[in-house]
């Protein structure tokens, strides 16, 4: 991880100086890294030998980047990882140019790879997120989203980025079509375990420690899970204001809104989803030969869903 940080500060340089700032700001703002671990995890686990994993690793992150730049603006966020969104200090034209910069050099880098197999499963995950990205917007105060269709828009926006990941390790070390699917299908579990504990977090967590607002998701229209049970199982006058809040991107009514979702048991249900998609990643290692990396590859699986930010 020590050398992609490198690799991400390294091509991260450009002569205008706007776009050095902003691109600084928000690789060095913190977040996770999951993408590019997994890409160092899924080649150690399939036991590549040389180093376009570390290239490949930097090229995930520069594709997440470039969606959580562009998000905020769509979202209108005012804060992410505990900080200042981009747009919020260098404004919205500035960060979807910067956010264009880093889908550009993401793809620079990855030609460099020579490979096409590495180049379709890249160009095919950044349309889907895409077409994920604008699913969610299509169902922002749509209070009828049932959960196929909340599962769907994680899957496209999220979620894709991570199987992308996670079957680039297993590319780079010409592991096979099977070994390729197995991590496709683990990284996918993966992706949609995380998502959905991250909207889980929206009701439940802390705002210092999850570095966003509580009820962001709410403000915004968006139908993710915990809402949709309350609509669905709630009682019927806590269904009404789930509802009634989505149409309107209401956050007025918060407290009564995490009322009605405590006492639904939307949570436990939503985390009990989480779990079982969890366990569906871990299950897609089975055929992976015993070493750390795979050790890893579990571990983080459970860590998805056992998290407080």
């Amino acid at each position: 991880m020590q050398a992609v940080d490198q690799l991400i500060r390294d091509r991260l340089h450009s002569e205008v100086v706007l776009v050095r700032q902003v691109a600084e700001y928000i690789v060095a703002s913190g977040g996770k890294r999951l993408r590019p671990i997994l890409v160092l995890l899924s080649a150690k686990a399939h036991r590549y030998q040389a180093n376009h994993h570390h290239d490949l690793a930097a090229v995930v992150e520069f594709i997440h980047t470039a969606t959580l730049l562009h998000d905020d603006v769509v979202d209108e966020s005012s804060m992410r990882r505990g900080r200042d969104t981009a747009n919020a200090l260098f404004g919205n034209a500035a960060s979807v140019l910067v956010g264009d910069f880093l889908y550009s050099r993401a793809f620079q880098i990855m030609v460099e790879c020579d490979d096409m197999r590495v180049m379709r499963v890249l160009a095919d995950a950044t349309n889907v997120i895409a077409e994920g990205e604008v699913l969610q917007l299509m169902n922002i105060g749509d209070a009828d989203v049932d959960e196929t269709a909340y599962l769907k828009v994680v899957q496209y926006k999220t979620a894709k980025l991570f199987e992308a990941a996670a079957r680039l390790g297993a590319i780079l070390a010409n592991a096979g079509e099977a070994a390729e699917m197995a991590m496709s299908r683990y990284g996918m579990h993966l992706g949609t375990a995380f998502q959905i504990v991250d909207d889980i977090l929206d009701y439940s967590g802390d705002a210092g420690e999850i570095g966003k607002n509580l009820g962001d998701d709410l403000a915004e229209g968006k139908p993710t899970l915990p809402l949709i049970y309350v609509m669905r199982q709630g009682l019927p006058e806590d269904a009404a204001l789930v509802r009634r809040a989505i149409q309107e991107a209401d956050r007025e009514c918060f407290s009564e809104i995490l009322t009605a979702v405590q006492r639904s048991g939307a949570l436990e249900y939503a985390l009990q989803v989480a779990k079982q998609e969890a366990e569906h990643a871990i299950a897609s290692l089975a055929a992976l030969p015993a070493s750390d990396a795979r050790n890893a590859l579990e571990a983080l699986a459970r860590l998805a869903v056992d998290r407080s930010h």
